[in-house]
């Protein structure tokens, strides 16, 4: 079959590679209708090399059609139509049980100290091969594969693989006051989800920030205020103006380790990235960096008792954080991988009738055969030609 592998630093290559096989009882195989390239897709473009290796197979946001099942999974047959959850999760554990799906206990890495297992993920989440491919084997499908309609395109119901999920639960962390204020840093896909569904959940106003023209008239669209922060020298003072003197009531960091204004961490981030892999997995393990603008301005413009919910990934294992300014004024501060399938009942209604209200027919700005990957992989990292999200079609 065909499949994006990565071979290095901002190189990926459309290749040939074994089709995937049934190993396991809960083992199924779905055949990839739809394919999406993830904001965290690129921080493996970039700055996780070091945990990957050429020929790893790339992709955590697939649907498609379940082409064979295992013995153990009798939940599923060939022919359904199935959204894959990024994380890999049995359902049954311990952590299952208390729906943190993305702690499971069954699939944790626990050789690296990580979580759940992750389809297309680096060594770190297990090393799971990806669904920007033709074919996916899906480990514990006999809980995981998400059964959709046979109506409707796949973008209605694709994006409830991850991002999604990830921007219901961000805003459920956020835990804005009904009528209250959110402000999302970052309007990518997550972000741009997480605003429209602050307003659909009742947030009395929503402001997007970002710096990128077409995200910023997207979220407009969508009733969403904004403010372009290249055009803000300080951007908590100017939050906390806009709303009362005294800032938002939640904050949403959508941004995460590759964050705008950071040249030093930055440049600490590529140089790690120069070494020998077993260097460089050591650097990070101990005294990782991240670009924290982002998530710094969030820290500083919530109001007093407010509360940051972080949804972008991070990776530092040392970073400096305004500790006593946070103590002070009694911020909390939610975040974490997404439990996909703990919010898929509340979102799945919201999908299945004609008014769309939140407007998942309005965030995909390219569809393009996988055999572009590689190309559009670069189109979305530079933001180039108004991308905001890239759908694969294998």
């Amino acid at each position: 079959m065909r499949a994006l592998t990565w071979q290095g630093k901002r190189d990926v290559r459309v290749e040939e590679v074994p089709d995937p096989r049934i190993e396991e009882p809960t083992d199924a195989i779905v055949r990839i209708t739809s394919t999406a390239i993830c904001g965290s897709d690129l921080h493996l473009y970039e700055v996780l090399g070091p945990y990957l290796k050429p020929g790893d197979v790339l992709g955590h946001e697939p649907m498609g059609v379940v082409e064979e099942v295992g013995t153990g999974v009798t939940r599923l047959k060939p022919g359904d139509r199935v959204v894959v959850p990024f994380n890999i999760s049995c359902g049954t554990c311990w952590m299952c049980q208390r729906q943190l799906y993305a702690q499971c206990e069954t699939t944790q890495v626990t050789s690296e100290g990580k979580g759940a297992a992750l389809f297309g993920y680096t060594s770190l989440y297990g090393s799971v091969p990806g669904g920007q491919a033709q074919y996916l084997r899906v480990p514990q499908a006999q809980f995981g594969p998400i059964k959709v309609p046979d109506v409707g395109p796949d973008e209605r119901w694709l994006y409830l693989s991850d991002i999604l999920p990830t921007a219901w639960q961000a805003v459920t962390y956020a835990d804005t006051p009904p009528g209250g204020t959110l402000a999302v840093f970052g309007l990518g896909p997550v972000g741009q989800f997480s605003a429209r569904i602050g307003r659909h959940l009742g947030a009395g106003r929503v402001i997007g920030l970002d710096l990128v023209p077409e995200r910023l008239e997207m979220a407009r669209r969508h009733g969403i205020e904004v403010l372009d922060v290249s055009q803000l020298d300080d951007v908590p003072g100017a939050l906390i103006d806009l709303v009362d003197g005294r800032g938002p009531d939640a904050v949403i960091d959508a941004v995460g380790m590759e964050s705008h204004g950071a040249p030093l961490a930055k440049a600490a981030q590529a140089a790690v990235g120069l070494l020998p892999d077993k260097l460089a997995q050591t650097l990070v393990d101990k005294v990782a960096v991240d670009r924290l603008t982002a998530l710094k301005a969030a820290v500083k413009s919530v109001r007093r008792g407010g509360t940051v919910s972080v949804s972008g990934v991070y990776g530092g294992e040392v970073d400096p954080m305004p500790l006593m300014e946070m103590f002070d004024r009694g911020i909390q501060l939610r975040m974490g991988q997404c439990h996909v399938r703990r919010w898929v009942d509340e979102i799945m209604p919201l999908l299945s009738g004609d008014d769309d209200p939140l407007g998942v027919a309005d965030l995909r700005t390219h569809r393009v055969p996988l055999e572009q990957a590689p190309q559009a992989y670069e189109m979305f990292q530079k933001k180039q030609d108004g991308c905001v999200k890239v759908v694969l079609a294998p």
